[in-house]
């Protein structure tokens, strides 16, 4: 009876320290204003992160913390995701696809559409983390300006309305007033509990184009992207066209 007493004893600490930390760090979402400060500063963010460079980048190669490796044909709206023993070949837009376990190819269609959503999921959330700035004008989105304490950094909060996979989440970049890059980035989202965690933006890395992006991002945990490469067509990319060979798949 008495271990059972301190296992109780135990779990209710642990659940108030848990709703401490809550309380404490937890942040209502803010309001900010739409109209052309958030454009303005949506453009200054743009332009510094060279988005334009992005755009001309057809294929982008990255692994996320060490878990998967991702390789993402822009133009042609193709992702090979690599995790455990599996490579799925996705078609973004249609969310169709093949995969492989064990270098075998799958067919039994459920397990088939469970890789696929699986792969999908992943490329959006790691997609995120390679460049989630230039989606900041997809369709479904809002923009707001929102007025900041310090004195060196304006907040541009952009609402995902429709789209992707989680629609409703809300970001709040900390942008330096100056120089236009994002420092850091504070996220209302359905994944994380709690409101207002903030992200670092930093360790960026300059394509061979121009294009920025940040490499890491340090919170109560920290995210690394390695091995990033990218190519400015499908030409250029020095491996096997996989891709190539799935363009019947709609």
């Amino acid at each position: 009876m008495k271990i059972l007493k301190w296992i109780l004893i135990v779990l209710i600490a642990i659940g108030l320290i848990g709703y401490v930390t809550f309380l404490i760090i937890d942040e209502d979402l803010p309001k900010g204003k739409q109209g052309g400060k958030a454009e303005q500063l949506a453009d200054k963010m743009l332009d510094a992160v060279n988005d334009s460079a992005w755009k001309e980048i057809a294929v982008v190669k990255w692994n996320l913390g060490g878990q998967r490796d991702i390789v993402w044909d822009k133009n042609r709206h193709w992702a090979k995701v690599s995790w455990d023993d599996y490579n799925v070949f996705i078609k973004l837009d249609s969310k169709k696809g093949v995969a492989f376990a064990k270098g075998k190819q799958v067919e039994r269609d459920e397990v088939l559409d469970k890789l696929l959503k699986d792969a999908y999921e992943i490329w959006a959330n790691d997609s995120f983390w390679l460049n989630p700035i230039t989606k900041i004008r997809d369709a479904g989105t809002e923009r707001r300006f929102v007025e900041l304490d310090d004195e060196k950094l304006n907040g541009l909060l952009i609402t995902y309305k429709s789209g992707g996979v989680t629609p409703g989440d809300s970001y709040l970049w900390l942008v330096n007033r100056e120089t236009g890059m994002p420092e850091s980035v504070k996220m209302w989202v359905q994944i994380i509990p709690v409101g207002g965690v903030e992200f670092s933006w930093e360790n960026w890395h300059t394509t061979s184009g121009g294009a920025k992006i940040a490499q890491t991002h340090e919170s109560i945990f920290t995210i690394n992207l390695t091995a990033l490469k990218t190519w400015t067509s499908i030409d250029a990319y020095p491996e096997k066209d996989e891709f190539k060979s799935l363009e019947s798949v709609n």
